[in-house]
């Protein structure tokens, strides 16, 4: 399986689910097909083999599957269980734990609003974040992005807090092990993104998601609106639904968009902006997006992102004379921030306009 096609691995049915989900859905385009994406099994013991399929997918789209991971089924199925238990709960006791200022607990539908131009309405989809946990012990708990979760009453749903848990800490040991790749396809040493000041005490957010409605670009409607992810790593566990979609040229006149599959077992990776900023713009961090056909879609994205103080610059090789670094140094803790506001602004302007 070491390096092969993701196409050759497709579960039977995705052709029949994306043959359907053109049928209701109005695509802008018209041109909807399956991405051909590459398949990295991170249990292959030649690293630089593994890292030079994952620069070629790195310069492509930013997109790619990972195999052999060493997160069981069991422990992801579980997790998907216990995330359909939390959203199955009645209105009120999921408003028990809204989001904090600290980005914790959950968000109801329509919440987010990444795509306001393109977007009629929020996200149709409601969520639950869960971070770093750090006590108030520690003299860095009350950083922006670091500090205690808000969890579910364990009387309604025991044995949840445990779950997500594991997960969490399961996901940031696959994203660890990316970050070694990452490293040695850009000439730096492995262990480059695990020094202290950087994933030594990362920045990372589990979110649980669940889709509802049907999706009709032609109106603006939307799963999720087109965006790009900010950090620096994204996991992306799926129930097998089909919805996401890429974009591999943002600034194409007519987007193409193209249909992330599901594949048992492996999970979906895509960069974030920070790692494009850090590369100098070598590596991707592309546009996607949800589509819903009207099934119940439930995902489990993984973000990872350094420690605060990591400042986000152009590194060392992939910078020359003729080839000066694109994009200012910028501190982890403010860089995020600042893309938080920008979102926070931007639903807040499109929620003052729909109330007018």
């Amino acid at each position: 399986m070491k390096g092969s096609n993701a196409k050759d691995i497709l579960v039977n049915n995705s052709n029949k689910e994306m043959s359907e989900m053109q049928t209701k859905n109005q695509v802008e385009d018209s041109i909807i097909q399956e991405s051909l994406l590459t398949c990295i099994d991170l249990a292959n013991s030649d690293l630089h083999q593994s890292a030079l399929l994952l620069k070629k997918a790195c310069l492509d789209s930013g997109f790619f599957y990972v195999i052999n991971h060493g997160i069981s089924k069991e422990v992801t199925d579980k997790a998907f269980e216990q995330s359909k238990k939390f959203f199955a709960l009645p209105s009120e006791e999921k408003m028990k734990v809204l989001k904090n200022e600290k980005h914790r607990g959950y968000t109801p539908l329509y919440d987010q609003i990444p795509d306001p131009e393109n977007q009629v309405q929020g996200d149709h989809k409601e969520g639950y974040y869960i971070g770093s946990e750090v006590p108030r012990d520690d003299p860095q708990w009350d950083r922006p992005f670091y500090g205690l979760n808000t969890w579910p009453n364990p009387d309604v749903l025991p044995g949840w807090r445990e779950t997500m848990e594991e997960y969490h800490q399961e996901a940031l040991r696959v994203c660890k092990a990316i970050a070694k790749l990452l490293a040695l396809s850009l000439d730096l040493d492995a262990d480059y993104f695990d020094s202290p000041e950087m994933l030594g005490k990362p920045i990372s957010t589990l979110r649980l998601l669940h889709y509802e409605g049907i999706s009709d670009p032609s109106k603006g409607i939307y799963g999720t609106g087109a965006h790009s992810d900010y950090g620096m790593i994204t996991l992306l566990a799926t129930d097998g639904v089909m919805g996401l979609q890429i974009c591999k040229d943002r600034n194409a006149k007519l987007q193409k968009w193209e249909y992330v599959p599901s594949i048992e077992g492996a999970i979906v990776v895509n960069l974030g902006d920070m790692m494009e900023r850090w590369s100098n713009g070598l590596f991707r961090s592309t546009l996607h997006r949800v589509i819903l056909n009207g099934q119940s879609r439930y995902s489990i994205p993984f973000f990872v992102e350094p420690n605060h103080d990591c400042i986000i610059e152009c590194l060392p090789t992939c910078q020359s004379e003729n080839n000066l670094p694109k994009y200012p140094a910028i501190k982890c803790s403010a860089y995020l921030t600042q893309r938080y506001e920008e979102s926070h602004l931007k639903f807040s302007s499109y929620k003052k306009t729909n109330l007018s």
